[in-house]
């Protein structure tokens, strides 16, 4: 699981110098700051990006005639093969190399090695597409802009290297598979998912609370926009000494084991979870 290093304080800065006041609107129907408060993940409500679905009625019916989360792994990945040309190679000229396409499944394999690779920044960059938010870290905290890790940030969000064969619309296929899958077979949800991870970093994330005796709870951390949880808090200890425990939204879900049958992130249970303001509960060591 990937491990992340702590957010900054970026909300105390002037509005034209914070990136937490970017974004207004998103894809989502939410407003951005709702959307990354407390609040809503207290009282979370149905999130769809809008026209997913829409143009891909197809998939969805089929998915509906789905007994099991096998069977609808097996049909959204072969639909996603045969939409996004994801079997082989494409644009390959005739006296030159084969370009391959780029796919959902490397993204989510790179972020299980480094969130702060080059995919992990297209995979952060997609979230602040879609829902609004800006994330706090990417190889450095991202708190004033502009900044050199602001820079470098972009560009690799933005590098051509990723952005080959509609990356963003394949992860907007991910999410809302995720959710259906979520809402059809109800699990891990159907509402909240009680998760865990590690970090080293508890101090300086919060934005609420004060850690004292090695436990911080209850308190508000400002998490990145995506970030790494586990439902083992066995495997979550591994990557950190603090231990932060959360009841996540099932609509803040982009990934969950077992969601599809390759196997990506499975070794250590791990979710991908949409980031922003969480209440947890935060120990020094699990034991």
């Amino acid at each position: 699981m990937s491990a992340d290093a702590p957010a900054t304080t970026a909300a105390e800065l002037p509005d034209e110098d914070n990136p937490e006041r970017w974004y207004s609107t998103n894809f989502v129907g939410v407003p951005t700051r709702l959307l990354a408060s407390t609040a809503f993940n207290a009282h979370p409500r149905h999130l769809s990006i809008h026209g997913t679905r829409e143009a891909h009625r197809g998939l969805f019916r089929l998915l509906d005639s789905c007994p099991s989360q096998a069977a609808a792994a097996d049909v959204f990945e072969h639909y996603m093969a045969m939409v996004f040309g994801l079997d082989g190679a494409q644009g390959a000229p005739s006296n030159g190399p084969f370009r391959f396409a780029t796919s959902y499944i490397d993204l989510l394999r790179a972020w299980g090695f480094d969130s702060n690779s080059a995919p992990g920044a297209v995979l952060k960059g997609w979230i602040e597409s879609r829902f609004g938010l800006t994330p706090v870290y990417h190889r450095g905290v991202l708190g004033r802009f502009p900044s050199p890790v602001w820079v470098d940030y972009i560009e690799e969000k933005m590098g051509s290297r990723f952005h080959n064969n509609c990356i963003n619309l394949q992860l907007d296929l991910l999410y809302e598979y995720c959710q259906w899958s979520i809402r059809h077979f109800r699990a891990p949800g159907p509402i909240f998912v009680r998760l865990w991870r590690g970090t080293n970093h508890c101090q300086e994330q919060l934005i609420a609370g004060r850690a004292r005796d090695a436990h911080c709870a209850p308190c508000v951390m400002r998490l990145n926009n995506l970030v790494s949880f586990s439902r083992s808090p066995e495997r979550a200890e591994e990557f950190g000494d603090w231990m932060i425990e959360a009841d996540v939204p099932a609509v803040k879900l982009l990934f969950f084991p077992g969601l599809l049958s390759q196997h990506v992130l499975n070794s250590e249970c791990e979710y991908l979870v949409i980031g922003g303001s969480y209440r947890v509960k935060a120990r020094y060591g699990y034991r």
